[in-house]
Formats: structure tokens, C-alpha cells, sequence
């Protein structure tokens, strides 16, 4: 029931956290005043490989199934960044991940190829000022005008909307409802387009950012697969997605405990160790416990999933109870730091503030329940 990672793996772990550990985790703190990932971080990570790791060979990519994400995302958020991982997933997992399934030759050759190597940055516009979880109630409008879409509207709260070359937009070429979405690839270097940076209570190193189309043309061309299946893709695409954010919460969760076990072996109070302290043993051993269960749920539904099974529901209750777990977590783990656990310049505390937004992306905690309630026979 659970994933198999082989010798193949284990080789391309050892060289993600070598590159982690030389190119990412000694500049974190810069990356996180910026707010982004610099362009030159994902030429570097294009140069080895590593954003086209489930990618087609033929543009780029390394043709690997997720259990390769798996591991890049574990040692992206080693570096104690959560937001570098974020940004990194949203370009090569979100944004591009759909053109490769489901665009043209054309398309994948201009996007997914450049994608591939870093020459380009990618982002996924779905979330609206008026429709989150909700997509199929999305507003932003794509009118046909000769060879061109015409496209209005906004779209909110969008991972790394500021520093994307391209976006992966959803829009609305019919009616209302889930059958009137489609997935356009826009070009973001054109006219008509508005970037403004937000600021987040957490991820800091992921740029988030509000986009407005002002009558931005595009070549019809750009149509991801035909009008009316955008619904149908960007669904498929949350599964990657709500995986990627249970695994993210398991890794985070995980560096919380090691932490926390290392300040309970080094730190004394009241003249003995905190390990020293039964409660401290016990609040631990309950972390580890729950760590577990999660990475256990998290690693079924993985498997599920590479393995070609319907996942939607697995999937759902594992980054429900893992993104969930993480504030409970990060609760007990920075206590044990004092004061420390509350300071910017340590990765505990920005561990801790980054499990913020897992409970919102890819789908809130309330509509994985309602995932899990209709495929479980709940509803009446």
C-alpha cells in the first residue's frame, strides 16, 4: 500500500539536498525579504533537471512519475523555506504540468520546453476576487475576435503572478457553470496586463500577486485542449496539487520534530535537560505518533496515484489531515523554543508561521470534507 522508492531515488535525493544545501538554505533569509525566488535559482535548478522531472523527455523533461516530485519537494523545504518549495511546484507542477497533458505541439515547444530549462517562469490563475474553491463560478471572460481570444477579468492570490513569463489562465468561453471554463496559456510581457505584489502572512519567499486583463488578446491557438474542458483539467490537476501540499505539510511537520528534539537535547532548564522532563517526552512522542500517521496517509494516497487508481478521495483526506495536523504541530514544536520559537531569523519560527496557508490552497479544508463525504457515501 505504500510507495517503493528505489537506489534511483535515493541517487537523486543525495543530489537535490547537495544542491539545497549549497544553492538555497545559506541565502533563505534574503529569499524571504525579497519575496521570490530568483530566476537565476530556477535556471540552475532547469540546468540539472529538476523542473522537468515529470515532464515529457521530448520537451525537456525527464518522463518520471510523482514519486521524483515527492522527493524534490521533501529536500526543497529541508532548506527551511516553505515558500521556495511553493514556488518552485507552482511553476513546475502547476502552471506547466497541464500544458504538457494536454497542449498542442505547438504549445508544449513554446512553453513547456522553455519551462523545462528555467528560461521561463510559470504561474496558474484560477483563484478570482469572487471564486476560490468555487471554480466553476470563475468571471474572467474570453471573447473569440477573428484569431484571437479578447480576454477581461481579474484573478487573485496568484504564486508567483509578479515574476511569470507566462500564465496557465482559466476564463470562461461559454456559459455559466463548470461548462463554460476553458485554460488559455497567456503570455504576461504583453499589454493590458496589471501586476500588483501582495503581502502574506506566511510563504514569504513565494511572490504571490493580484493580475487585471484589460482587453489582453491571444492567439485562439493558446486554447489548452478544446473550449468547455478547462473544469475537467484543472481538476485533474488538483490531485497533483493537494499532493504536493500534503507532502509539503509532512516535511515541514518533520524538520519541527527534528528541531524540537535537538532543543530538548541541548537546552536545560531548571538544571537538567528538557528531554529530561517526562512532559516533554510525552507532547514528542505524541508529535512523532501523529507525524507518522500522517506521512502514512500521505504516502498511500502517493501510491494510489502513481499507481494510476482513483486517488480524488485518498488524496483529499490526506492533505485534509496533514495540512490540518501542521498548526497543531508547529504549536508544539516552537514551544519548546521559548521566545527563539517566535524570532524571523530561525527556520522554526518560519516553519511554523508557513503552515498558514496549507488549509487554503488546492482546496479548502471544508471542500476536502466534501470530497470525502460524497465518494464515502455521506450525503444523503
Amino acid at each position: 500500500m505504500l510507495p517503493t522508492f528505489t537506489e534511483d531515488h535515493a541517487i537523486f535525493r543525495h543530489s537535490v539536498a547537495a544542491f539545497v544545501g549549497q544553492e538555497i538554505t545559506p541565502y533563505v533569509t534574503e529569499l524571504e525579504d525579497d519575496g521570490q525566488v530568483p530566476r537565476e535559482i530556477f535556471k540552475l535548478l532547469g540546468g540539472l533537471g529538476y523542473l522537468g522531472v515529470r515532464l515529457s523527455e521530448e520537451y525537456g523533461g525527464g518522463g518520471q512519475n510523482f514519486l521524483y516530485t515527492t522527493v524534490l519537494l521533501e529536500e526543497l523545504v529541508r532548506c527551511g523555506s516553505v515558500g521556495v518549495a511553493v514556488s518552485i511546484m507552482a511553476h513546475a507542477e502547476f502552471a506547466t504540468k497541464v500544458i504538457d497533458r494536454a497542449g498542442s505541439d505547438s504549445l508544449k515547444a513554446r512553453f513547456v520546453l522553455p519551462a523545462t530549462s528555467g528560461d521561463m517562469i510559470g504561474a496558474l490563475g484560477v483563484t478570482e476576487p469572487g471564486a476560490g474553491s468555487d471554480v466553476a463560478a470563475i468571471r474572467t471572460k474570453a471573447v473569440r475576435d477573428g484569431a484571437d481570444y479578447v480576454i477581461n477579468g481579474a484573478k487573485s492570490f496568484i504564486t508567483n503572478g509578479s515574476i511569470a513569463d507566462f500564465i496557465t489562465l482559466a476564463v470562461r468561453t461559454g456559459g455559466e457553470g463548470h461548462g463554460g471554463v476553458s485554460l488559455i496559456v497567456v503570455p504576461l510581457d504583453g499589454p493590458g496586463i496589471t501586476k500588483n505584489r501582495l503581502r502574506k502572512t506566511m510563504c514569504h519567499a513565494s511572490d504571490t500577486a493580484e493580475l487585471f486583463f484589460d482587453d489582453v488578446r491571444v492567439p485562439i491557438e493558446n486554447l489548452l485542449g478544446q473550449e468547455g474542458e478547462g473544469f475537467r483539467l484543472i481538476m485533474e490537476g488538483f490531485e497533483g496539487e493537494r499532493l504536493v501540499l500534503a507532502i509539503i505539510a509532512c516535511s515541514q511537520m518533520r524538520m519541527l520534530y527534528e528541531a524540537a528534539k535537538n532543543q530538548g537535547i541541548e537546552r536545560e532548564a531548571f538544571g537538567q535537560k528538557l528531554l529530561g522532563y517526562q512532559v516533554w517526552q510525552h507532547r514528542l512522542a505524541d508529535v512523532l505518533t501523529k507525524i507518522t500517521a500522517a506521512e502514512t496517509l500521505t504516502y498511500r494516497a502517493l501510491n494510489m496515484y502513481v499507481c494510476g487508481e482513483n486517488a480524488n478521495a485518498e488524496i483529499s483526506m490526506a492533505k485534509l489531515f496533514a495540512t490540518e495536523l501542521a498548526h497543531e504541530i508547529a504549536h508544539e514544536c516552537t514551544q519548546i523554543f521559548g521566545g527563539m520559537g517566535l524570532m524571523e531569523e530561525t527556520a522554526v519560527a518560519r516553519l511554523a508561521r508557513d503552515c498558514n496557508g496549507f488549509t487554503i490552497g488546492a482546496g479548502t479544508s471544508e471542500m476536502m470534507r466534501t470530497i470525502i463525504a460524497k465518494s464515502s457515501g455521506l450525503m444523503a
